[in-house]
């Protein structure tokens, strides 16, 4: 099984406080987008990838276009609302992979093992969730909350979806726990961003 991609990128990033887009920040000597990029392309089971952008990331949108990459701009209303309007607009009846470009740690094997899981499941939907307590172990911002099945976890932004179901209600969901660094590693602040480049740079000596 091979699934399309959407690198979500398109967001405002007001926690980051700069004005470099929050895709464009630089990470151990490259931007974020490439390393979430290097990952989708280094996957076996993404089939194609589109970076969705919007009206707060022109200069992301710039720079994929001058690479050659598979752009598509939305309202920029929020990560849910792009992530269903890329899908309607692209026409994707089938099961669809969607990704945020900040998460610095991510590879294609572990986005292949996601994709695996999804694919093993039968269900329409699948979320990867972080526990809150990895992420404050790791010194990392905690997001509001996501509550399953009464634990408090944090959304990784990984999710897969059947693209022919978009505009159902409710879908026939399935969560992912992991605490692997690749989906605990979400970029939402500058201490969030300095803190993962620590923490990767302390792996690679390992």
């Amino acid at each position: 099984m091979k699934v399309p991609a959407l690198v979500m990128a398109g967001g405002k990033g007001k926690r980051m406080g700069v004005a470099t887009e929050k895709p464009l920040l630089p990470f151990l000597g490259k931007p974020l987008i490439e390393r979430v990029i290097g990952a989708v392309k280094s996957s076996k089971k993404i089939s194609e990838f589109c970076v969705v952008t919007s009206g707060s990331t022109p200069e992301t949108e710039e720079k994929c276009l001058k690479e050659g990459l598979k752009v598509m701009r939305t309202a920029g209303k929020g990560y849910h609302d792009d992530l269903k309007q890329a899908i309607l607009v692209a026409q994707l009846d089938c099961p669809v992979l969607t990704i945020p470009s900040d998460l610095p740690a991510v590879t294609g094997k572990f986005l292949d093992e996601i994709i695996s899981i999804y694919e093993r499941s039968g269900k329409d939907a699948l979320t990867v969730l972080v526990p809150l307590r990895k992420r404050n172990e790791l010194g990392l911002s905690l997001s509001p909350p996501y509550q399953y099945k009464g634990v408090a976890y944090t959304i990784s932004g990984i999710n897969l979806l059947d693209g022919a179901k978009i505009l159902e209600e409710k879908l026939d969901e399935l969560a992912v726990i992991t605490e692997e660094i690749e989906a605990a590693l979400n970029v939402n602040t500058l201490n969030d961003l300095y803190t993962a480049e620590k923490i990767l740079r302390k792996l690679r000596k390992n």
